[in-house]
């Protein structure tokens, strides 16, 4: 092929997509959401929309709504704005590589008033437009089969969740027994004790965007292997270039150590900022260690405060359910 002949344009996949937005609509559900409104005002109900999605994941698109997506002989030189085009799917990041098993320091912390490159301001990116780009990795995510001891016995891969334009990340270390049931991270007791977090935050779980190190359970909810962590790796590099946070909140030894590539005690880590990829990085305590030593709410509430104060959030008088 020459320079100047042109490349084929992709085929619209009608069954992928609804695939993609039924797992939206299925995560709108389990949060309570039973209908949402069109940009006309018009209540669509999210059960008989799930049903007309699965249709065309199943049957595809009607013929003559198939054949409305062609352009026509006469319009190949342009692109007509009703016609929709199967986004592009960025190749996986290559793997990070393998933490040395030698202790390996934790990167410089920065002074928490040091200013940072905002990149969620910088990027003024539509939120449908990112939440699209999710929903495509996210179905690679669900295809996915490269450890093959997690992916004979999960039930659901688990994603993430939250909001596409967040400042803030909550990334935990690896999904539980209730998140592989529901395919959504941190909905069992560990959980609702971050949701307490969340709230005494003044936000919510939609403000935020909640993940993990990996996608999979491992059995017997055993720490994840560097190797899985490795093939994961790709997956985690492009959400965050689609969300663009400002912070992430490392939950626990497993994360701090996986996100920073550092093998320091998370004690340690505590109370500071580390930069990574114009991102500020808190290290704090997972809440299912606070389940087991609840004396430790304390250090995670001034943890949580050390980053509201950073994030200009006003600081709650009482912190119930946290401490």
């Amino acid at each position: 092929m020459t320079d100047t002949e042109p490349t084929d344009t992709p085929p619209f996949d009608a069954a992928r997509l609804a695939k993609a937005v039924r797992q939206r609509l299925q995560s709108l559900q389990r949060s309570g959401v039973s209908s949402i409104q069109t940009q006309t005002g018009q209540s669509v109900d999210l059960h008989q929309l799930q049903n007309q999605l699965q249709h065309i994941q199943q049957h595809g698109l009607p013929e003559v709504q198939s054949a409305a997506l062609q352009p026509s002989a006469d319009e190949s030189d342009t692109t007509p704005v009703d016609t929709i085009t199967n986004p592009p799917v960025t190749a996986p990041a290559p793997p990070n590589p393998t933490p040395a098993t030698t202790p390996t320091p934790a990167p410089e912390p920065i002074s928490s008033n040091s200013t940072t490159p905002s990149t969620a301001q910088e990027s003024q990116v539509m939120p449908s437009k990112k939440q699209a780009e999710l929903d495509i990795v996210c179905q690679e995510v669900a295809d996915c089969t490269a450890c093959v001891e997690l992916a004979s016995t999960r039930n659901k891969t688990v994603f993430g969740v939250g909001n596409a334009n967040a400042r803030l990340v909550f990334y935990g270390e690896a999904p539980g027994a209730d998140e592989d049931k529901q395919g959504e991270p941190f909905v069992g007791r560990a959980g609702k004790l971050l949701n307490k977090i969340i709230e005494a935050m003044g936000l919510t779980r939609d403000e935020i965007y909640i993940l993990n190190t990996i996608k999979c359970r491992p059995p017997g909810n055993r720490n994840p292997t560097p190797e899985e962590q490795q093939n994961c790796a790709g997956f985690l590099k492009r959400q965050l270039e689609i969300i663009q946070p400002e912070y992430i909140v490392c939950l626990g030894a497993v994360a701090s150590h996986s996100f920073l590539e550092c093998n320091t005690p998370i004690g340690k880590m505590r109370q500071q900022f580390f930069e990574k990829n114009g991102i500020k990085v808190l290290c704090t305590f997972h809440p299912a260690y606070l389940l087991r030593d609840p004396r430790r709410k304390r250090d995670v509430w001034d943890d949580i405060q050390f980053l509201m104060k950073d994030m200009g959030l006003p600081i709650p008088k009482k912190s119930e359910g946290v401490t």
